[in-house]
């Protein structure tokens, strides 16, 4: 029988389709990328394509704006939001609106064209990930800009326009809803038992290890109860941590070797699904006019985390009706197949 099943972080539910469940290989593939376009803007040589870099890992004695670089952050060249002006808070009768201020980056993530963030050696993916802290970290010195997202879209089905790998990040001057429920559900259970929500539900998956995909001294993968979607994935520091501009540079090192890890095994199994992540941080901690204790127990209750969810099915009009998703592959089921595809330690020697 199907499971209605409730996430304490998000407060929805979820309808897991037991009788419904699927495999890996039961879902439907979708169409692969050109993989060799023959003017791709992120590739050594086409540096004249894309905007000035804002920032950039460089080998020495190449030139900005050059090839030679191993990572560029660069402005979209179509931004959602537009860095320069005033946010202009107004009222439109009952209805509120502000001008779009903010920031939108591309971290293009490495000259490889057709490298896969899964088979990326850990010191690379060691500087991406820290690439997102020092770009987070500049983007909070804005008092404007209230929250920075870091989302990668892979495959044309995730919103990928272009397959070269790369990362965005959007800096809104609102708390996006997704963040300010989590910020919400954190802050009740923090006051009501002072314990962060994310640190008690990963001490309950470890106990319970049926949706552990993998865990390390540092991080914990796991399969989230009231997964969304088929094969739903989340990475978490195992050790209390709200802020991911704070992060030491050991702690992402570990970081960027669970998450190729997980992206590996994920590819593996799902056969190269397109797939989207988001980072989930806190805030910028900047006091508000009107609100000077401003989600003061930030960093006590709250927890960064790496969400991953894999394009396998589709949100139809149940879903958008009703605000449920249905997962036909429950996520112990998913654990399993994750759990038993284990990066073999030969893949990383062959890529460090």
């Amino acid at each position: 029988m199907s499971e209605f099943r409730h996430d304490p972080v998000q407060k929805r539910w979820v309808i897991v389709a037991v009788e419904r469940g699927k495999r890996p290989t039961d879902f439907a593939k979708s169409p692969k990328d050109d993989k060799a376009p023959k003017m791709c803007p992120f590739c050594w040589g086409n540096e004249d394509k894309t905007p000035p870099e804002i920032y950039a890992l460089r080998d020495e004695g190449t030139q900005p704006n050059t090839s030679g670089w191993q990572i560029r952050v660069i402005p979209n060249k179509f931004p959602a939001l537009a860095v320069e002006g005033d946010i202009g808070r107004r009222g439109l009768g009952i209805f509120d609106l502000m001008n779009g201020v903010g920031a939108h980056e591309v971290i293009v993530e490495t000259p490889d064209h057709q490298l896969h963030m899964g088979d990326m050696d850990v010191d690379h993916l060691f500087n991406i990930v820290k690439t997102y802290r020092e770009r987070l970290k500049d983007l909070y010195r804005d008092p404007r800009l209230r929250y920075g997202l870091v989302f990668k879209n892979y495959g044309k089905v995730a919103g990928a326009s272009l397959s070269h790998p790369h990362t965005q990040l959007i800096a809104t001057p609102i708390t996006p809803r997704t963040i300010a429920a989590e910020l919400d559900s954190s802050r009740e259970h923090f006051l009501a038992k002072e314990r962060c929500l994310f640190c008690d539900i990963i001490n309950q998956e470890l106990a319970l290890k049926d949706r552990i995909v993998k865990a390390t001294p540092e991080f914990i993968v796991m399969s989230p109860f009231a997964s969304r979607f088929p094969f739903e994935t989340w990475v978490l520091p195992r050790v209390h941590a709200h802020d991911y501009t704070l992060a030491s540079d050991e702690l992402l090192y570990n970081f960027a070797k669970v998450l190729g890890d997980t992206l590996w095994s994920m590819r593996n199994v799902l056969e190269d699904a397109p797939y989207n992540f988001v980072l989930h941080t806190s805030p910028n901690p900047v006091v508000r006019p009107g609100k000077p204790n401003y989600w003061e127990t930030l960093p006590f209750d709250y927890h960064w985390h790496l969400e991953i969810i894999p394009r396998l099915t589709k949100v139809a009009g149940f879903e958008w009706g009703t605000g449920f998703y249905i997962n036909p592959t429950p996520p112990e089921v998913a654990a399993d197949y994750l759990r038993a595809e284990n990066k073999p330690e030969s893949e990383h020697k062959k890529h460090e």
